[in-house]
C-alpha cells in the first residue's frame, strides 16, 4: 500500500539562526522544483518512449537509460523533501502514548537516528561514485558516476536539513542523543565480539536493533538502514560502499518508474473530477437500497483502485464525496472509518498495485500476471464485506428515494470515461499490449485529456503541488525499497535463509503449513512494517521457499499482499487505519467497535483465497 505517513518532529530553528532559516526556505524551493522538473522529465521522456514504439515501430533505448538516471535523481531528492516534510513512513503507535521527558527523548531520536546514518554512509556513497566512474550508458556515453551521484548529493542534502533545523536541545533531548551516540560508540568498540556471534548477530541487528528503532518511532527506511549498517560494519570485512549498491539495485529497478507515474495518476483522476462521477453513478444506482451508500464505497475503492496504485490517494478521492450523505443517513462516523479502512485492506490486490509492482521487482515474477491473479480476490473480499454491510443495514430503517432511470442512465453515460480507465489499464497489462510504466504514463494523458475537454475540470494551480507531493510520496517509498533491498541482501549472504528453507521443508503440513504461516507472518510485518518495506525484504527469502515446495507463485503474491494489508489496516499498530481516520476526520477510538467484524470478514476471505488457488489462477 501505498501508504500511510507521520510528520518527522524536527525542532524549529532559534530566533539567533535567522539565516539558517532563510537558508533552509531558499533550500525548501530548489528542492522542490528540482522533483518537479525531474518527475515532468520523467513523464514526458516516457510518453516520447510509448509514441515512438507504439506509432511508429522504433523503440528508443537511450529514453530508457536517461529515465533511469533521473528516476535516482527523483528518488533521492525525493527523500530529501520527505525528509523535510515528515512524509518518511513511521510506527507511532507507541510514540504517540509518551508523554513528556520520554516523547521528547522519543522525537529526538527519531531526528538523531537518521542523522547518524546519513553521517557514516556519505563517504561509502562518494566512494560509491567513484566506483560508478568506470561504466558507462551503452547508447549515450555518459559515465554511471553522473547518475551514482544521486546517493551522496541526496545523502548530503538530508544531512544539511536536519542540521538547519536544529536548536538547543531540552535536557530529555540531549540524555536520547547522548544514549544513542553512546551505544554507537560501544558497539564500535565491542566489533571484535560481535564477530564471535557468529549468525547471532542476525537476532542482534536484523530483530533487536531493527526492532527498537521501528517502535522507537524512527523512520523505518533510516531503522533498516541503521540495521544494516551496524551488521556490515561491526561483523563483516565488506565494504560498506556495497550498502550503497544495493540501495541503488533496489530503488532503480525498471519496474518502479511506474510508482510514481501511478500515484501522480491517482492525485489527477481526484483534481479531474473522475473518482467524483463513479462515487455518483454508483449512488444513483444503489443508494436508494439499505446500506446502499456502504455498497457503493466498497464498489468505488475497488474501481478507483483500478486506477491509482496509492491506497492514501484512493481513500481520499472517495470519502469526502460519500461520508457526508452517509453521516445524514444516521452512519456513525466511526463505522465509517472502519469500512474505509476495510476496503483499503480488500483492494491492495487490485491492479495497477504498487505493492504488486514491487513484488515483480523483486522476485521477477511477471506483472501482468500478478495484476490478473488479483482481480478476483479483490471481489472476494468485497462479497464479504458486503455480507457485513447487509447484516448490519437490516436493523437499519432509513433509505433514500430511489433514482428514476434517466438520471441513472446520464449519470453512467457522465461517467464512462473514467469507468473505462481502470479497465483500460488492466487489460493493456494483463494482455501484454504495455508494461505498467507506460500504461501509466498514458493514464497521466487519458486523464489530463478528460479532465481538461469532457469534464471541464482542471485546476492548474494544484499541479504544482501534487507534483511535489507525488515526488515526496515516492521518495519515501522507494528510499524504503532500497534500504529494505540492502537489508535482505544482507540477510541471504549470512546463509539465513538457506537455513530457514531446511527448516520450513521439515516441518509438518508442508506447503499448507508453510502458506498459513506465511500469511500470519504477512500479517504482523504488515502491522508493522507496512507492505512495502515487508515484501522487499521477505520477499527474496520466502518466495524461493514457496516455488521449492510446489507453491504457485502468483497464488503465494496475492496470500501475501492480503495478508498485509489486514495488518496495514488493523488497529492499534496498523498504520493504514490511522491514516483513514486522517481522511475520515475521525477519532481512532470511535472506529474501534466497528473495525473487528470486518477485519474478521477480510480474514475470512484471506483464507478463502488461500484455500482455493483457483481464485487467482484462473485468469492466467
Amino acid at each position: 500500500m501505498q501508504i500511510a505517513t507521520d510528520r518527522i518532529p524536527i525542532a524549529e530553528p532559534s530566533a539567533a539562526l535567522a539565516q539558517s532559516r532563510v537558508l533552509d526556505r531558499w533550500l525548501g524551493h530548489l528542492l522542490c522544483a528540482a522533483c518537479v522538473l525531474l518527475l515532468s522529465a520523467e513523464i514526458v521522456l516516457l510518453l516520447i518512449g510509448v509514441v515512438a514504439r507504439y506509432a511508429f515501430g522504433a523503440p528508443q533505448v537511450w529514453i530508457d537509460e536517461l529515465t533511469s538516471m533521473l528516476f535516482l535523481w527523483l528518488a533521492m531528492l525525493g527523500a530529501v523533501l520527505a525528509l523535510r516534510g515528515g512524509s518518511h513512513m513511521r510506527m507511532t503507535a507507541l510514540i504517540g502514548r509518551a508523554r513528556g521527558p520520554v516523547w521528547e527523548g522519543l522525537n529526538t531520536l527519531s531526528v538523531a537516528a537518521p542523522a547518524v546514518f546519513l553521517l557514516f554512509t556519505l563517504r561509502p556513497a562518494l566512494r560509491y561514485v567513484q566506483n560508478e566512474q568506470i561504466v558507462s550508458l551503452t547508447t549515450m556515453d555518459i559515465s554511471m558516476a553522473w547518475r551514482a551521484a544521486a546517493m551522496p548529493v541526496g545523502i548530503g542534502l538530508m544531512l544539511l536539513s536536519l542540521l538547519l533545523r536544529l536548536r538547543r536541545p531540552t535536557l530529555p533531548e540531549a540524555v536520547a542523543f547522548a544514549a544513542l551516540l553512546a551505544l554507537a560508540t560501544t558497539m564500535t568498540v565491542w566489533d571484535a565480539g560481535f564477530r564471535t556471534l557468529g549468525n547471532l548477530n542476525l537476532l542482534v541487528f536484523f530483530v533487536g536493533v531493527a526492532a527498537a528503532t521501528v517502535l522507537a518511532g524512527i523512520p523505518i527506511a533510516f531503522s533498516f538502514g541503521l540495521s544494516t549498517l551496524a551488521y556490515l560494519a561491526l561483523t563483516t570485512h565488506i565494504p560498506l560502499s556495497v550498502l550503497l549498491s544495493r540501495m541503488d539495485a533496489g530503488m532503480s529497478h525498471p519496474v518502479l518508474l511506474a510508482v510514481p507515474l501511478f500515484i501522480f495518476l491517482g492525485l489527477l483522476i481526484e483534481m479531474t473530477g473522475m473518482a467524483a462521477v463513479i462515487v455518483a453513478f454508483l449512488s444513483n444506482l444503489l443508494g436508494h437500497v439499505r446500506g446502499g451508500l456502504s455498497y457503493v464505497l466498497i464498489a468505488a475503492m475497488y474501481l478507483v483502485s483500478g486506477i491509482s496504485g496509492s491506497k492514501a490517494a484512493d481513500m481520499a478521492a472517495i470519502a469526502p464525496a460519500l461520508f457526508p450523505e452517509m453521516v445524514k443517513r444516521g452512519v456513525p462516523r466511526g463505522e465509517l472509518v472502519a469500512l474505509l479502512a476495510a476496503t483499503g485492506s480488500q483492494t491492495e490486490t487490485i491492479p495497477p498495485s504498487l505493492i504488486l509492482i514491487t513484488i515483480g521487482s523483486v522476485t521477477g515474477i511477471s506483472i501482468a500476471a500478478l495484476f490478473a491473479g488479483g482481480v478476483i480476490p479483490g471481489v472476494a473480499g468485497g462479497l464479504f464485506l458486503g455480507v457485513v454491510v447487509w447484516l448490519r443495514a437490516r436493523r437499519s430503517g432509513s433509505v433514500a428515494p430511489r433514482a428514476s432511470r434517466a438520471v441513472i442512465l446520464r449519470s453512467l453515460v457522465i461517467s464512462l470515461p473514467a469507468l473505462a480507465l481502470p479497465f483500460v489499464i488492466r487489460a493493456a497489462i494483463v494482455d501484454g499490449v504495455a508494461t505498467a510504466t507506460e500504461v501509466s504514463t498514458i493514464g497521466i494523458v487519458y486523464a489530463c485529456v478528460a479532465g481538461l475537454l469532457i469534464y471541464r475540470r482542471f485546476e492548474w494551480a494544484r499541479l504544482w503541488p501534487m507534483l511535489v507531493q507525488t515526488a515526496s510520496l515516492s521518495g519515501a517509498i522507494l528510499l524504503i525499497v532500497g534500504a529494505a533491498t540492502a537489508m535482505a541482501w544482507a540477510i541471504t549472504q549470512s546463509g539465513f535463509s538457506r537455513g530457514l528453507e531446511t527448516w520450513i521443508v521439515g516441518m509438518p503440513g508442508g506447503a499448507a503449513s508453510f502458506l498459513a504461516v506465511s500469511a500470519l507472518i504477512f500479517v504482523v510485518l504488515g502491522s508493522v512494517l507496512e507492505g512495502i518495506p515487508a515484501i522487499v525484504l521477505m520477499g527474496p527469502i520466502l518466495f524461493p521457499i514457496a516455488h521449492r515446495l510446489g507453491l504457485n507463485e502468483v497464488h503465494y503474491a496475492v496470500t501475501a499482499v492480503l495478508a498485509m494489508g489486514i495488518g496495514l489496516f488493523s488497529p492499534p499498530f496498523g498504520v493504514g487505519y490511522y491514516v483513514a481516520c486522517a481522511i475520515g476526520a475521525c477519532d481512532p477510538e470511535a472506529g474501534l467497535p466497528y473495525i473487528g467484524r470486518y477485519i474478521l470478514a477480510l480474514f475470512v476471505g484471506l483464507v478463502v483465497v488461500a484455500a482455493v488457488p483457483w481464485l487467482t489462477t484462473i485468469a492466467l
